[in-house]
């Protein structure tokens, strides 16, 4: 440990936290705009009260183990270059972490409030994240709503960054004494513009080579299981992904301001399907998000009939000793839900084959191959396209976007007090206005819709079709019980008018 009035440093050198953001990263950048913030985020609610000075002095300490915290984005001129991570010299604790109070105290204006701030873009002069301490929730609890830039972090080293910061027992650790930090000098704009120019010629040429290498990898894997007979048709993968339908409500151009609204199941209700049904519980969810959604089709008078739910399902790429990593290291499946299957046994038996087929026929590889294909042109022409694209044509043959991410299965405390729920947060975008984020923690998942305030003000009544679905498919599966049957009412007796107690006299009050 260093001596208590030297400089903090960090754990990686310069060059290692000076880094390009890749070209995922760099695309959430791209196409942000004040109607599209892409920040993704977290809203957490704890069994007490959060001091926000200790959360500030706990937050500070952690820093030398994230540094990519303490710094914001740098572009190049004319966008010759990937924008760079620098140290911000201005870096101040307290433009980062916030406090607020709601009443009443009630979890749907804690629902406002982190609509209105996930509404919000994040200032880019400053590393983009921040934390709000929310108070005045009933029962002496309170909440924590978290931010994150999606070029930051994706949903994995989300998780991984609420494991470092958590604790896993109620004993706070205690924390190291606070150290002066200096932020290394900028580069000079000369040597920040050849360095731009340089690593925008070897990025392109090692796209070019991973290009390659990506053709021959997933060109070997679906020729060799073709050969061997073991590669099944994606059922229904392309041809419906390009099908023209009849759009949903929400698939309109986003206004900007947004609403969240959240529901949670027991994990053990999903296991206990998986079982009976020969599943996973990513595909239980999946079909739950259809059936609420064929529910919410009929709410708006939208016919089901050969109608599928096209959703964008990112799948993560790293390997299990990346997942601490930053930045975005994910694919997109598209994954196609047929709406005009009503026997939620029969979708789940229908949705368990279109995940499998598309796992074995190396959708993600595919995909992967293509978006090496885009980031082969040069860094300045991808800026201009798609900004040009985010503006003017909604090009994505998707619904909405689903995530589905795994998190601690026992408890973590902040600052002594136990989290009592996780619901995720995944940002919406134009023509695609509602879209669904999943996360489990401590024997929970947790289900975050995000809705355009405009073009998806029922936002509520899609919750309640999740709900509905789950209890639908839980009893259909033989994993819950049926309800009872009601009994007939006894047939009414007529009581003369004069013989009817006076407290059943309510007519004309």
């Amino acid at each position: 440990m260093l001596a208590h009035n030297q400089p903090e440093h960090c754990h990686m050198t310069h060059s290692e936290v000076s880094d390009r953001l890749g070209p995922l990263d760099t695309l959430f950048l791209y196409i942000e705009k004040k109607e599209m913030p892409l920040h993704i985020g977290s809203v957490f609610v704890f069994d007490g009260a959060l001091s926000t000075g200790d959360l500030k002095s706990l937050i500070e300490a952690k820093l030398p183990l994230i540094p990519r915290y303490r710094q914001r984005i740098a572009f190049p001129p004319l966008n010759i270059g990937y924008p760079t991570w620098e140290w911000d010299p201005n870096f101040d604790i307290d433009r980062h972490i916030q406090h607020a109070r709601i009443r009443p105290g009630t979890l749907a204006s804690l629902e406002t409030l982190s609509g209105q701030l996930f509404s919000e873009v994040m200032d880019r002069s400053r590393p983009l994240w921040d934390l709000t301490v929310v108070d005045g929730l009933r029962g002496g609890r309170s909440a924590l709503i978290a931010r994150v830039h999606h070029c930051l972090v994706d949903g994995i080293a989300g998780v991984a960054l609420m494991n470092l910061i958590l604790d896993h027992s109620p004993q706070p650790a205690g924390l190291p004494p606070k150290k002066p930090f200096h932020a290394p000098p900028p580069a000079a704009d000369g040597i920040g513009v050849l360095d731009s120019l340089v690593s925008s010629y070897f990025h392109t040429l090692g796209r070019v080579l991973s290009m390659q290498s990506a053709a021959l990898d997933a060109g070997g894997l679906v020729l060799r299981e073709l050969m061997q007979g073991s590669l099944p048709q994606p059922v229904g993968a392309v041809p419906e992904t390009l099908q023209s339908l009849d759009p949903f409500p929400f698939k309109a151009p986003s206004l900007g301001p947004r609403r969240v609204v959240w529901t949670e199941f027991p994990l053990a209700q999903a296991n206990a399907i998986r079982k009976a049904c020969g599943v996973t519980v990513n595909d239980v969810l999946l079909m739950v998000l259809g059936g609420a959604m064929r529910r919410y089709a009929l709410l708006h008078r939208l016919s089901v009939k050969d109608r599928v739910l096209r959703l964008m399902v990112p799948v993560n790429l790293r390997s299990p000793d990346q997942n601490g990593d930053l930045g975005n290291r994910i694919s997109l499946v598209p994954v196609n839900i047929p709406l005009d299957v009503k026997d939620p046994v029969e979708l789940l038996a229908v949705v368990h084959k279109r995940t499998e087929a598309l796992k074995h026929a190396h959708a993600a590889d595919l995909i992967v191959f293509g978006g090496t294909l885009l980031a082969m042109m040069p860094v300045p022409i991808q800026a201009v396209l798609t900004g040009m694209l985010s503006n003017v044509v909604p090009v994505l043959p998707f619904d909405m976007v689903c995530t589905n991410v795994p998190g601690p299965q026992s408890p973590l405390y902040l600052l002594g007090r136990k989290m009592l729920t996780y619901y995720p947060y995944v940002p919406i975008g134009d023509f695609m206005g509602v879209c669904c984020a999943m996360a489990s923690y401590n024997g929970t998942l947790y289900l975050g819709l995000t809705g355009d305030c405009a073009c998806a003000p029922d936002l509520d009544r899609l919750r309640d079709f999740l709900e509905e679905a789950m209890s639908e498919l839980r009893v259909r599966s033989g994993c819950a019980p049926k309800p009872r049957a009601r009994r007939k009412p006894e047939p009414a007796v007529a009581v003369p008018v004069a013989e009817a107690p006076a407290a059943l006299n309510i007519i004309g009050r």
